[in-house]
């Protein structure tokens, strides 16, 4: 099964015409897991052609307003549209806290049921299919990075299956979870018929100057995604970097390097290259050269 990603916003602290604020919507089976939730995330949604009550969980990497000024919005959507489900939030240290002001501060006509959990570091939640994890960054305010990994799955070597001729009917289901079967008085192993297919992976690096939990989280990703602020080579970038605790697109490419990750995404890309953000995509090629960079409403699978 694929996981499909919507890039919801991708600029930095401040919107352009182009790139709307951080929002990364991830969908695999039944979930649709929202990554930060910047201004405008809503009328995104609308954009994209995607119902925002199908939402099941939201993944705030920190609570600075680029990333989070759309969730009073978003929650009011969902509570005149009668929102039934039981809405997953998830955070760093102080969610609990700012979730429960924007409760305050804005009144809706209906009440939201919500399950909010702040993290430090580790395991984030588990589903039947999924895995998600975080890792603290550096970014001044409590941050968090996360993965998203599918879990792997048995499959059936269907050339061995047909060769001992084993029929389509519930010793293929039992097969599948790892049980051996019963043929005509044989005993068949399942792990004589089966093999264990790895589940890919996806990691969202926000907001963060680079640090060694990264390459951590990220280690062998199918797709990272990764903020790149700054230029490294042009307008004192790594400086800028280092001051305001984010990255440059060389770093990001760095990561994607160093951890072994299959893809590399660009966002969380500034104002001040609206009009040269080939230069970011030119920077980072140069060092891991299976990079793209992210555009508003850019649909990737993997």
């Amino acid at each position: 099964m694929k996981i499909n990603i919507t890039f919801l916003g991708t600029s930095g602290q401040i919107p352009t015409a182009s790139r709307n604020h951080t929002a990364i919507l991830v969908q695999y089976n039944e979930e649709n897991i929202l990554i930060d939730c910047g201004e405008g995330t809503q009328r995104q949604f609308r954009k994209a052609k995607i119902n925002p009550g199908k939402i099941t969980k939201i993944l705030i990497t920190h609570w600075h307003g680029d990333h989070i000024l759309g969730l009073p919005g978003l929650f009011q959507t969902l509570a005149l549209n009668g929102y039934k489900k039981e809405l997953e939030i998830y955070g760093p240290k102080g969610t609990s806290k700012y979730i429960k002001e924007i409760l305050n501060i804005f009144k809706f006509k209906n009440k939201l049921k919500m399950k909010i959990k702040e993290i430090t570091s580790g395991k984030v939640a588990e589903t039947k299919d999924l895995l998600i994890n975080s890792r603290p960054m550096n970014h001044g305010a409590p941050s968090l990075a996360y993965s998203i990994e599918e879990k792997e799955k048995i499959r059936i070597d269907k050339k061995k299956l047909a060769k001992l001729k084993i029929p389509n009917s519930k010793l293929i289901g039992q097969l599948a979870q790892g049980k051996n079967i019963n043929l005509n008085g044989k005993t068949i192993k399942a792990s004589d018929l089966t093999y264990k297919e790895p589940g890919k992976k996806l990691t969202i690096i926000m907001d963060t100057k680079t640090n060694p939990s990264i390459k951590t989280l990220a280690e062998n990703s199918d797709l990272l995604i990764c903020e790149s602020t700054f230029l490294d080579n042009s307008d004192n970038g790594k400086q800028l970097a280092e001051e305001y605790k984010h990255m440059t697109a060389k770093q990001a490419a760095q990561i994607a390097k160093s951890s072994k990750a299959k893809e590399l995404i660009l966002t969380h890309i500034s104002q001040r290259y609206e009009h040269k953000d080939k230069l970011i995509l030119k920077e980072a090629q140069s060092v891991f050269k299976n990079t793209k960079l992210a555009k508003d409403l850019m649909v990737v699978e993997i």
